[in-house]
């Protein structure tokens, strides 16, 4: 895709000519700004430890070592510490009915994969061509959902796993073993549903108020831009939970149904704040309280405190909506609801089951690179071989990041992760101190997957190595033979999986750009239109959808090729249509609250530019015919459109094509 006007010059460079260059001459080394990609792969995200999560994660995994050590058979053990290890990789915080699929579908799918990898190890290539297939399943199976790729991603990997386990365990044993670590630690995960069933849910939409007073504090500040994708980042979560939640209720649970409600009444909040966001008008203090007060309230369960909300702000009627769902009656159930039977519910599965062409290349991709591994493993005749194909599994899966970014994370995080391990393993800690390094190291599991996976390599590989090379305790050959096999899984996916891999590195914003447009010109239509219908809805949609954009954006930034470098030219873009959403957004709710709606000519126009827009980025071409300034009513709107039109129509994108 060509990239706008933003995408040359010193805008997006980190550094120049001119930034290295100095009238006294040239400056230090150290003084030149590292590039932006090399920044991305090293830095932290700034993302709060789930102590909860990693107290479980340590639980999980070394409980089942210190119960074999205890009864002298720690072999058990640790096969069961591997199920454990799979059902842990999935475990995230959040509602019980997501923890369950999650983990549950993982748990089989790495158990099916450790089994079947298991039955082939003894059979030479007969095991590579397993492993290769369970590649291309692997990767089908991941295109239907985030539950589903999670269950691919354990499938292939213990899979793998169970291929290097040839005369060290019984498949059929291990595998028993395997399901009683997992089965141990989806326990831990749902054990408290019987007695805090609402609890997460709750605590989702309790956070969509922390966020919503984070960002009413810093209205018209610079900081406002980022709390306003928090709080969305913050209600798509609650919703993706209570919606979830409520699929499989049949309208019967009372708590559900109040918070779905209080739910749809936060809505009008989270627009209104939206609102005064886009036109930079701090609230009053007495607002911000009482956004604080009644996120408590729903985190505790308890009626709303009296709140001064007397003012006719569209804030202020839309908190007393909640106020008043706070103090009331459970809501009646629905007298409609009916729920899919069986046949139509498998009938969803089957189509979400059929892969586009999209899908069917990473299957290949990913099969191809595997089956390289395997080849270059039984051909060099490495030790524990395993650890190659391996390494490619981890690293080749684009939907968890760029996988540029994450061979070089994996590779240098697993330089680390192998001494650290091969260390432990040399020094042969005994009895009691192995349970405790492995309860450390799991812990620091989410901690690490949280930040960066270059730190989460650094913990995984040692309590790997510590489950599967006990055998080899007090030998430092494990540090050599494990830094071999990682640098050349990491090789064949940086060379055969991205730098020779057609379209790898071609630059593939623009599509979902246009994409984002197109839905952005439906919202606008609707929310600003006569026929408004479910203009909320639309809202969320958009909002998710460039939500969406922006994580792949910053995936793809962290990538040194072309496709890096267009990613970091189409993010002003981005951020201008996240302006037009606010402003869109803005208007939306002023005509909710008694304003007088904007001329129909002046809407369609807007509309037409929109999709003008999305043309031109799918066409590869500059916008044409830019609308006229509108009236005051759509004054935000009209001049974020004109300045996205104005940046598209440079020199450096008019003209451009494929």
């Amino acid at each position: 895709m060509a990239s706008p006007t933003w995408g040359r010059g010193r805008a997006l460079s980190p550094t120049s000519v001119s930034d290295v260059e100095t009238p006294e001459g040239p400056r230090p080394l150290r003084d030149v700004a590292a590039p932006h990609w090399l920044r991305q792969l090293a830095r932290l995200r700034p993302a709060p430890a789930d102590w909860r999560l990693a107290a479980r994660a340590a639980l999980a995994v070394a409980t089942p070592i210190a119960v074999g050590l205890a009864f002298g058979r720690l072999d058990l053990g640790v096969q069961a510490s591997l199920g454990a290890l799979c059902a842990t990789f999935m475990a995230r915080s959040g509602p019980y009915r997501f923890r369950l699929r999650r983990i549950g579908f993982s748990a089989v799918a790495g158990a099916a994969g450790f089994l079947v990898g298991g039955l082939a190890a003894s059979h030479g290539w007969i095991a590579a061509a397993v492993v290769v297939a369970l590649a291309a399943i692997s990767a089908v199976v991941s295109s239907i959902g985030a539950n589903a790729s999670a269950a691919g991603l354990m499938l292939l990997v213990f899979g793998v796993l169970g291929t290097g386990q040839a005369g060290v365990w019984h498949p059929v044993a291990a595998t028993g073993w395997f399901v009683l670590g997992a089965a141990w630690t989806l326990f831990l995960a749902i054990a408290a549903w019987p007695v805090r069933a609402t609890v997460p849910e709750r605590a989702a939409l309790a956070f969509v108020y922390s966020r919503l007073a984070d960002l009413l504090a810093v209205v018209g500040t610079r900081e406002s831009g980022f709390a306003r994708q928090r709080l969305t980042a913050a209600m798509n979560d609650a919703h993706d939970a209570l919606v979830t939640a409520r699929s499989g209720l049949e309208g019967r649970d009372a708590d559900y149904r109040r918070l779905f409600v209080l739910l749809s009444e936060t809505t009008p909040v989270v627009e209104a704040a939206v609102a005064l966001h886009n036109k930079r008008t701090p609230p009053p203090g007495a607002l911000v309280y009482a956004v604080i007060a009644i996120g408590a309230a729903i985190q505790e369960d308890v009626p709303a405190p009296r709140l001064d909300l007397d003012d006719d702000s569209p804030l202020a009627v839309a908190l007393r909506g909640v106020v008043r769902e706070l103090g009331g009656a459970p809501p009646p159930p629905p007298a409609d609801r009916t729920r899919p039977d069986r046949r139509e519910r498998l009938a969803g599965y089957l189509d979400a089951l059929r892969p586009g062409p999209a899908t069917w290349r990473f299957a290949a991709r990913l099969a191809f690179c595997v089956g390289l591994a395997e080849v270059a493993s039984r051909q060099l005749q490495l030790d524990r071989s395993y650890w190659v194909t391996l390494t490619v599994a981890l690293v080749l899966k684009p939907d968890f990041g760029s996988v540029f970014a994450r061979a070089v994370q994996r590779a240098v995080g697993t330089v680390f992760g192998v001494v650290l391990g091969a260390a432990v393993l040399a020094v042969n800690p005994g009895g009691w101190a192995l349970v405790a390094l492995a309860a450390l190291f799991a812990g620091l599991l989410p901690v690490g997957q949280a930040r960066n996976y270059g730190l989460f390599s650094i913990f995984v590989t040692p309590l790997v190595i510590m489950q599967l090379d006990l055998g080899q305790a007090g030998s430092w050959s494990l540090v050599s033979a494990r830094l071999v096999d990682t640098a050349a899984g990491c090789a064949i996916v940086l060379l055969f999986g991205y730098l020779l891999w057609p379209g790898s590195r071609t630059p593939r914003l623009g599509t979902e750009i246009a994409a984002v447009t197109r839905t952005l010109a439906g919202y606008a239509g609707r929310a600003l239109g006569d026929d408004r219908g479910d203009w909320s809805a639309a809202r969320r949609k958009t909002y998710r959808e460039l939500s969406d954009l922006r994580v792949q954006a910053q995936r793809l930034i962290s990538e040194p090729s072309r496709a890096g470098r267009h990613a970091a030219a189409w993010w002003p873009a981005i951020v201008g249509l996240d302006r037009i959403t606010d402003a869109v957004t803005g208007v939306a709710v002023d005509r909710a609250h008694g304003s007088a709606p904007p001329g129909r000519a002046e809407v369609d126009r807007i509309v037409a530019a929109l999709d003008e827009i999305a043309a031109a980025v799918s066409e590869e071409r500059a916008p044409r015919d830019p609308p006229p300034p509108a009236s005051p009513r759509l004054d935000a709107v009209s001049t974020n459109v004109l300045a996205l039109y104005d940046a598209l129509r440079g020199p450096n994108f008019s003209g451009r094509r494929r």
